[in-house]
């Protein structure tokens, strides 16, 4: 395996908490959102211009819909965004008793999406435990609740044979792992596959954003930990590690014509403009990491 290459792709292109990448085959672009800036942005890989679209609330995850358009985790709609108007048209909204919003989300191997909320910021880094819910929305837009008292919805992805969903609570410091039948859209028999021990929050920070290989290993960016783990989800045991030069490493996904480019986003919650010069000047941005020996899927989009 040659040895791995990082390089920053946008710099400093997220204000507050970059988050949430997708990579659009069709047309070779990074769709990624900065949640509390309101803002979602698209990279084109061969022009190399980054657009965005500002909208009126938190943007938790943005995924291409085959029909035309977005689906966006709005404050805590699920919204349709038409991008040449910055329109937002809501689908469904969750979580309705409550004062929370969409994070992350993603399209399951059939064209779902599956999404989770977590407890408002009330200041940088602090949120409400067990506030949260994970939701899938299906083609027909009905909504199911799958999982309740989540604290901080993040990382999803499937195994190669659709039959294993894993899933990240940031703060539980776990990765589970569910069966999955790809037919009903449903999940069961919940175990942890990888647990970071109480002592090695230094090392491995909080799981959060997460992405699968073709070898379905793990690669997972860990806040707070300036990294990017790959872990084996049968062994629990982590394989590689790949430094980013960001302390608020947050989700990760494959790219790039051959699907072996990991893109990585970061964020800059809580950093005075002092600190992020002197000690984090690369806060915010994009990275592309190649020559890790691996690559991914392309990302599923909302057949809905």
């Amino acid at each position: 395996m040659s040895a791995a290459k990082m390089e920053v792709v946008l710099k400093n292109s997220c204000r507050i908490l970059g988050e949430g990448p997708h990579w659009d085959d069709a047309t070779q672009s990074l769709l990624y959102v900065d949640i509390r800036s309101r803002e979602v942005h698209r990279w084109n890989s061969l022009t190399g211009e980054d657009n965005k679209v500002r909208l009126k609330d938190t943007v938790g995850f943005v995924v291409p819909r085959r029909a035309g358009g977005y689906v966006i985790g709005l404050g805590r709609r699920l919204s349709l965004l038409e991008w040449d108007t910055a329109t937002a048209t809501t689908i469904a909204e969750v979580d309705q008793d409550r004062g929370t919003r969409f994070n992350d989300g993603k399209c399951d191997p059939r064209g779902r999406i599956w999404a989770g909320t977590s407890g408002y910021e009330k200041q940088d880094n602090v949120i409400d435990p067990d506030m949260g819910s994970l939701y899938s929305l299906d083609l027909d837009r009905s909504v199911t609740k799958h999982l309740s008292g989540i604290s901080v919805s993040n990382g999803l992805t499937w195994s190669g044979d659709n039959r294993v969903m894993y899933y990240i609570d940031s703060p539980t410091r776990k990765i589970s792992a569910f069966d999955y039948d790809p037919t009903k859209g449903t999940i069961s028999n919940q175990r942890v596959v990888v647990e970071f021990s109480p002592d090695s929050e230094d090392t491995y920070g909080f799981p959060d954003g997460m992405t699968i290989d073709l070898d379905d290993k793990l690669w997972v960016a860990c806040w707070n930990a300036a990294a990017v783990y790959k872990f084996d989800p049968e062994t629990g045991k982590t394989l590689q590690k790949v430094d980013i030069p960001a302390k608020q490493t947050t989700s990760v996904c494959w790219g790039g014509k051959n699907l072996d480019e990991l893109y990585v986003t970061s964020a800059r919650c809580g950093m005075s403009d002092e600190y992020v010069r002197e000690t984090q000047p690369l806060a915010g941005s994009v990275f592309k990491v190649t020559g890790l020996g691996a690559k991914g899927r392309p990302a599923n989009v909302y057949e809905g």
